[in-house]
């Protein structure tokens, strides 16, 4: 079995949001993830889905999207991301696609490891950071602190944790994400939500504090899961 992460999916099977707007690499893009998906993804494994999944604002738009996640190989673990409008409530979700697994403010599991994630937000930054975005990122540690903590009251010894945003700004400075991390037994974290190279090239990947960060935006990785265990 092995465990596979791509952010980013941004399918749009009911609405019209064609994403090739973005650059020519995000031409059939949907097709090329499921393609990939298929070629790479086999049932006994688990792929990490950590948001923007759908461009539908209600379920009724994202039921075709989640639809395709849904009966493409493999488990699936989702994470809600800036985009993902639909996203009401986890449980009613769950009930709709028995199987996959929204995660928000709790943990799953993938073999002997505990998966944790929020969608986090901008991290504090020279550009712009309002007092909104203030909130919103105080309010995403207190939801991030909600899943690891649910997953070490389960007695978990390591985890993998996934987020929608970076959990550093683009200076890749340390923020009260990755200081909340060292408090826990992480030892993995991946995230999406950098389009293009002049913010892939934001991104921090490598290791720090013992933690290795990998981005698995979907135009980053040519749309295909990559696997990370």
């Amino acid at each position: 079995m092995g465990l596979f992460a791509i952010a980013d999916l941004h399918f749009a099977f009911s609405v019209d949001k064609p994403m090739d707007i973005f650059g020519e690499n995000w031409k059939n893009h949907s097709q090329r993830i499921i393609e990939s998906w298929k070629e790479l993804v086999t049932e006994e494994d688990t792929v990490l889905l950590p948001g923007d999944l759908s461009w539908g604002m209600r379920i009724d738009e994202a039921a075709a999207d989640l639809d395709v996640i849904y009966n493409l190989p493999g488990r699936k673990i989702l994470l809600g991301g800036n985009h993902d409008y639909w996203w009401k409530s986890s449980s009613k979700l769950e009930a709709r696609y028995p199987g996959m697994r929204f995660l928000k403010n709790d943990f799953d599991r993938y073999e002997d490891w505990a998966v944790c994630g929020t969608r986090g937000w901008l991290c504090p930054n020279d550009v712009r950071f309002t007092e909104q975005d203030k909130k919103i990122y105080e309010r995403e540690q207190v939801r991030l602190k909600l899943s690891l903590d649910a997953a070490m009251r389960s007695g978990a010894e390591k985890i993998i944790l996934m987020m929608h945003f970076p959990p550093m700004n683009d200076k890749k400075e340390d923020s009260a994400f990755t200081e909340l991390f060292k408090e826990y037994p992480i030892e993995k974290v991946v995230y999406g939500h950098l389009h293009g190279a002049a913010s892939h090239a934001t991104a921090f990947e490598g290791e720090r504090y013992g933690i290795t960060y990998e981005l698995i935006a979907a135009d980053y990785i040519d749309f295909r899961p990559k696997r990370i265990l």
